[in-house]
């Protein structure tokens, strides 16, 4: 027999699985000493249990439910209400009512009570169920009771508990469902109270909803709930709202809604005292479970019950450095700067930390650099500011916006700088090398470049072969210096510096004498040394041969990664397909989506990723695509360059303009395309690492220290190391971060955040912007439209002729896609990214940092985007 009855006071931390989240969390909460939790107990999940065992319709019905997906929708609401239908039809047994009657009877049968639900799934710390069970207030009489438990019961199928769960991926098998039974309050005012703002994700700041009568008319949007926010025992905002509505209990049960008198819906909900004695409770709540709660109040003759505490699951966890907890800090996001804002694994984590001269720091899956003594510094702050707007100019606004808060610089400590040139003797190397470069302007420093780059490649291929165990982390370790010696060397970066030099410079005197803006842009389609761009027109060439056997392209349609060329070389064409594929898969073969992580799959290791690009092309273009595109391209950028020349001389001091001009295309064109390379060059160190340390990984699965490769992804490098030196590992760990990880893809990474845990954002100039248009940066010129097309995963991507692709971020890999679309959109991004380097290349008009783009566009809709002014306009 089950446990079916615990009150309150027996609940404790093991207990979960009995009564679910929220009766957990009232258990615990009636334990706080000085915390005011009105009586109850919970009907556990035996009880339900005991419902569903033995009824094989609704385990039918559970099987049918379970294969469904959340897009089904007409089937989800029909098989959920019939399970509904038949829990609540089905009798409650004699000795599950014994045992609530034996409580009722305790705490007074005449008594009023809140039924509520509480599930197995639900209150968890990083997936709240909210408001997907029902309750029920004000329940008066033993029949009522079971009546509603047996609602309770049912509402664990309702449409949006259903769809939510499928969401989640949680088994409705496996979810359970206890009912709260508690007495009623009938209070003067409740509301809810955030134990960290909503708004911002400030810890310090605790934000109350409050209104006068039950909880219902504000939880149920019936009404604009008072607003106060409380920092360090100090009310700093106060919002007093007029409130019409109340919702209120009846003697015979059940609730009522009632007109507030006129002389008393602008009365404020709480009196002071009265707000900052809540928020003392909320405080003393959060420290006790140990993280910031979404709490449930109510207010009667003076004193606050507490009816129900939560975690608030949308906050993104602050990084906490050693020895810096008590001191203000500023984090800015490392993913925004390299156009990767998805989670990254712990192995992913130590490879970019090696890469790095400064200090980053984890939270949430993702990096942090901590620029506090920068912003604390006059020079640290112009620094800051003229490094990181390139790149991602709505960081830098939020930057600009944190700055202008004069009271918060102060508080921040003065230290050693993080941001500026960060490798000795750079920062006085670069501009010489830059001058020379300038003055040279001979492209022949690029193939020397490259070269130093491949002979180093190819010494560190042959030099790993050999290496194994203990011995091969420390090469690595070593190797890593030689990286980052190419990564910072001053020829490179002052190559880079001076086509960035030259675009500025054409597009500000273009502007100022021909009235023109982003010249460059077009100015810099078909150059050379471009390897991504490059990347992008080779697919097209390995699609031509793909398309000329028509059952390869019918293999495509089915083929898995297992057995790929084996499988391919087996049908007519495939020998040759494969050999295509191979000479692309050799020399971009290390690319992939967010390939900044190490641990993320390679197109040579899921080489099916490549199908829907070719497959595309091939749908979308002639043959001999590549060549046509590149020379269009070119002959473009050619015509505006005689353009601007004719135009220039036709100008007062006009020949010296047009010469000058002249001379900073050549640079522009001669430079500008290198500015790829050494992402590609190191992405390719990685892949030689990558495939070294899978072998460590192989032998770990053969002595059973871990159960398939892939494992040692959630181990640092120094933790991996030590595993392959011991032989040992806690299994559970791999379990744990695995599991961390599912929660740390859902979160939205902020691109600056505070040690507080204040979101600080960044916001755009709209005054000359269409009223509605999104705004954004521009960084590709043009006017397009076309069909927004929404794609979040590259190998997902469905692109036809005359799309605008509309993603969060694009790194190199994303290319090839590039050759198909006819705009592009991102909500991130600064002009110098990847993405905006390709879209000036192949002349696509391109807006980046269009916050949160994906959603405010839908798939499918017909937008505008304007490249030049930096807007898209939905039509």
């Amino acid at each position: 027999m089950g446990t079916y009855v615990l009150d309150f006071q027996e609940i404790d931390q093991t207990h979960l699985l009995l009564v679910g989240g929220k009766g957990l969390h009232l258990g615990q909460l009636s334990q706080i000493e000085g915390i005011q939790v009105p009586e109850g107990f919970c009907v556990t999940t035996d009880a339900y249990k005991r419902i569903l065992d033995h009824n094989k319709e609704i385990h039918l019905l559970l099987n049918q439910l379970s294969s469904l997906k959340a897009e089904n929708k007409d089937q989800i609401r029909d098989v959920s209400r019939e399970i509904r239908k038949v829990i609540e039809e089905t009798e409650i047994s004699s000795d599950i009512k014994e045992e609530v009657i034996r409580n009722l009877t305790r705490l007074g049968e005449e008594c009023a009570y809140a039924v509520r639900s509480s599930a197995t799934a639900e209150d968890l710390p990083m997936a709240s169920f909210a408001g997907q069970q029902d309750t029920y207030l004000n329940i008066i009489g033993k029949e009522s009771v079971f009546q509603h438990i047996s609602k309770c019961w049912a509402s664990l199928f309702t449409e949006r508990a259903v769809v939510y769960r499928i969401q989640n991926g949680f088994d409705h098998h496996h979810v359970s469902l206890s009912v709260v039974i508690q007495q009623m309050v009938f209070p003067y005012a409740s509301g809810i109270m955030f134990t960290a703002d909503p708004i911002t994700s400030n810890r310090k700041v605790s934000s109350i909803d409050a209104s006068f009568g039950l909880g219902e008319a504000l939880v149920s949007g019936m009404v604009d709930a008072d607003l106060y926010k409380v920092r360090k025992e100090k009310i700093i905002e106060k919002k007093v709202s007029t409130k019409k509505l109340a919702v209120y209990a009846l003697k015979e049960g059940g609730t009522k809604e009632q007109e507030i008198k006129p002389d008393q819906q602008n009365n404020q909900t709480l009196m002071d005292e009265e707000i900052l004695q809540l928020a003392h409770i909320g405080k003393k709540i959060e420290d006790y479970f140990g993280s910031p709660q979404d709490i449930e109040w109510c207010l009667l003759q003076n004193t606050f019950y507490i009816v129900q505490s939560r975690p608030i699951t949308t906050l993104y966890p602050v990084p906490t450095p050693n020895g810096t907890k008590q001191m203000k800090r500023v984090y800015m996001s490392f993913g925004h700067q390299q156009m990767m804002t998805d989670a990254i694994k712990p192995l992913g984590m130590s490879f970019l930390s090696f890469l790095s001269d400064i200090p980053l720091f984890h939270a949430g899956g993702r990096l942090f650099f901590d620029i506090s003594h920068d912003l604390a510094s006059s020079i640290g702050r112009k620094v800051v500011l003229n490094t990181i707007g390139m790149n991602d100019p709505l960081m830098k606004n939020a930057i600009t916006s944190l700055i202008e808060r004069k009271d918060f610089i102060k508080s921040l400590p003065h230290g050693k700088r993080v941001i500026g040139f960060s490798r000795e003797g750079l920062s006085w190397r670069l501009p010489i090398q830059a001058i020379k470069i300038y003055q040279n302007n001979n492209p022949t420093i690029i193939e020397k470049l490259i070269s130093l780059n491949e002979s180093s490649i190819l010494d560190l291929q042959q030099s790993i072969r050999n290496v194994s165990g203990d011995e091969l982390f420390e090469f690595i370790l070593q190797d890593q210096k030689r990286l980052k010696e190419h990564i910072y060397d001053p020829q490179s970066l002052a190559t880079i510096l001076v086509a960035m030099y030259a675009m500025n410079w054409i597009n500000k005197n273009m502007k100022k004498w021909l009235g023109e803006k982003n010249v460059a842009d077009t100015l810099s389609q078909s150059v050379s040394n471009n390897i991504t761009s490059e990347m992008g027109l080779a697919l097209l060439d390995v699609s031509d041969v793909v398309r000329q056997y028509p059952d390869v392209i019918t293999f495509f349609d089915e083929a898995k990664d297992e057995n790929f060329f084996e499988e391919l070389t087996k049908i007519e064409g495939g020998e040759v397909v494969h050999g295509a594929m191979q000479k692309y898969l050799k020399k971009y073969g290390m690319r992939c989506p967010g390939e900044i992580d190490i641990t993320k799959p390679r197109w040579s290791e899921q080489p099916t990723a490549l199908i829907p690009m070719i497959l595309s092309n091939i749908k979308n273009f002639e043959s001999n695509a590549s060549t046509v595109k590149f020379e269009q391209g070119r002959l473009e950028a050619k015509q505006k360059e005689r353009d601007l020349l004719r135009r220039l001389e036709q100008l007062p001091r006009g020949k010296q303009k047009a010469k000058k001009t002249k001379k900073m295309i050549r640079v522009l064109r001669n430079f500008i395309g290198y500015r790829e390379y050494p992402k590609y060059s190191f992405i390719r160190r990685y892949q030689i690492y990558k495939q070294a340390l899978m072998k460590e990984a192989t032998v770990l699965v053969q002595r059973g220290v871990i159960q398939q490769e892939e494992d040692i992804y959630y181990l640092s490098f120094e933790e991996f190391r030590e595993v392959v030196r011991t032989n040992h590992l806690d299994y559970r760990m791999i379990i744990e971060r695995q599991e961390e990880y599912a929660i740390y893809e859902k979160l939205a990474p902020p691109r600056i955040m505070t040690s507080e845990g204040e979101i600080i954002f960044g916001k755009y100039n709209t005054d000359n912007v269409p009223s509605g248009a999104l705004v954004g940066i521009p960084v590709s010129s043009g006017i397009m439209e076309g069909r927004a097309r929404i794609v979040l995963k590259m190998e997902e991507a469905d692109i036809e002729d005359g799309d605008i692709l509309v993603t969060r971020f694009t790194d190199p890999s994303w290319t090839p896609l590039f050759v198909s679309i006819k705009g592009l959109v991102t909500e991130v991004g600064g002009l110098m990214t990847h993405g905006s380097v390709i879209a000036r290349e192949y002349g696509l008009p391109a807006v980046v940092g269009v916050e949160n783009a994906t959603k405010q566009i839908k798939d499918g809709q017909r937008i505008r985007v304007n490249g030049t002014e930096g807007y898209i306009e939905i039509l």
